[in-house]
């Protein structure tokens, strides 16, 4: 998975004033993917996923699978999970730095008799899983934190899961709400959820959809009121689409370089919230249009817009990535829940646009992005690039690259948490033989 050229280099340096161009088919979905790995936890019979995504997070997923009794096989077309006869009762469980891994089994090693710790990384203790541990407390789960309340390491008692009615504020993540849904499939009885607040939706949706191609059940009981109902999960073969997170980076790409390139596989009409970053592309300027062979993305002048991006979190970096070189400011609003992600998203990429030489207003909740760039030549001095450990600001800055020179990228190791293959995939839409480790 880390083989590629790029794997034991420093930076990479991204080549400026080549033009994205041809066609490629995005990776599977991290979030589709994490969502059938929990499914075939429950369903407790055979399944096989196919094109799921390998990348470092789901490979994690799958360890923690083997931990807690499934066996894991690997092909060519995807990945079989089968319970053992023999659980093994107890284990820890090594999360890395997956936030989303971390607060699904927060929920789903409480359906697996047992005792399990979930620990990772120095970040991912500071990530917070207070709403979903204070809500399985209520449906009488023992969950520890080892450490600071609210926050990893965990020890959770598994077991039986009880039904019955919670609060649940998800506004930090849709994630404590996705968990629930998903443990509540082997609750003892249903399990009525009153949502405070909520953030990244359209993951909710996608968690949904899945439960139910796996013959689960998940009820709307009311505004703010979502009801998991106890299921017998079938097994099978799940087949996992392509990452919409994934393909907004060469999408983006052809957008700013004046390029030209089918996302093969990839529709307008997918679950997935990141299919409107596509959307945000049109509104911007390119040309986006839909075929039998996928998505179509064309270059144009760009334009500044103002959204609210709070559905769709995964996509301010990459906004925010082109907004320097569109006309007018872009203004990126409600995306507070940013700052607890692998990253300070909002604070990483507002350091890292100003270290390019772009200007940036960081707000409590967002960005402000002048298009200082769409009327003149950006800055070319040498400047490298620090992705603050997270894959998604080093795609995104890798996007700055291409039309601001002299640009690298630190630490491009990064990117496998989701993608391993994109320095090879850029450099291939680029027409260049491989980005390189600068001089």
């Amino acid at each position: 998975m880390t083989g590629s050229w790029w794997s034991s280099t420093e930076r990479v340096a991204v080549p400026a004033g080549g033009v994205a161009r041809g066609a490629l088919r995005p990776p599977g979905s991290k979030s589709l993917t994490h969502r059938a790995y929990a499914l075939a936890l429950l369903a407790r019979a055979p399944v096989e996923i196919v094109s799921p995504l390998v990348a470092e997070d789901t490979e994690l997923f799958l360890a923690a699978l083997e931990t807690l009794g499934y066996g894991v096989a690997r092909d060519e077309a995807g990945v079989r999970i089968a319970p053992r006869p023999r659980p093994p009762g107890a284990g820890r469980i090594d999360c890395g730095d997956a936030g989303t891994l971390c607060r699904f089994l927060t929920a789903l090693v409480a359906t697996v008799p047992g005792v399990w710790e979930l620990d990772g990384t120095p970040r991912l203790r500071e990530r917070p899983v207070g709403p979903l541990a204070r809500a399985l407390r209520v449906l009488g789960v023992r969950v520890d934190c080892l450490g600071r309340e609210g926050f990893p390491p965990l020890r959770i008692a598994g077991g039986e899961l009880a039904g019955g009615r919670v609060r649940l504020d998800a506004g930090e993540s849709s994630q404590y709400l996705s968990a629930l849904l998903l443990a509540g499939q082997r609750a003892a009885g249903p399990i009525e959820i009153e949502v405070e607040r909520l953030v990244s939706a359209p993951y909710v949706e996608l968690t949904v959809e899945m439960i139910e191609r796996f013959g689960g059940r998940v009820e709307r009981a009311g505004e703010g009121l979502w009801r998991a109902v106890p299921s017998e999960l079938r097994g099978g073969a799940v087949e996992i689409e392509p990452d919409l997170s994934a393909a907004a980076y060469p999408a983006a790409a052809a957008a700013l370089t004046g390029g030209d390139l089918v996302l093969e596989g990839v529709s307008l009409t997918s679950r997935q919230g990141d299919r409107r970053f596509l959307e945000i592309l049109g509104t911007m300027g390119a040309s986006v249009s839909e075929s039998a062979a996928g998505v179509r993305v064309r270059g144009g002048e760009l334009v500044a817009i103002d959204d609210d991006l709070s559905d769709i979190p995964d996509q301010v970096p990459t906004l925010a990535a082109l907004a320097p070189f569109a006309r007018g400011t872009t203004r990126i609003r409600n995306v507070a829940h940013l700052r607890i992600k692998e990253s300070d998203r909002l604070s990483a990429m507002s350091a890292e646009l100003r270290r390019a030489g772009a200007e940036v207003e960081e707000r409590a909740d967002g960005l402000v992005v002048p298009g200082v760039w769409s009327e003149r030549e950006p800055t070319a001095g040498p400047v490298e690039i620090d992705p603050h450990g997270d894959h998604r600001i080093a795609m995104s800055m890798a996007l700055v690259g291409l039309r601001r020179p002299n640009l690298s990228v630190r630490d491009p190791r990064v990117v496998a948490k989701s993608w391993p293959g994109f320095w090879d995939t850029l450099a291939g839409l680029l027409a260049a033989p491989s980005l390189a480790e600068p001089a």
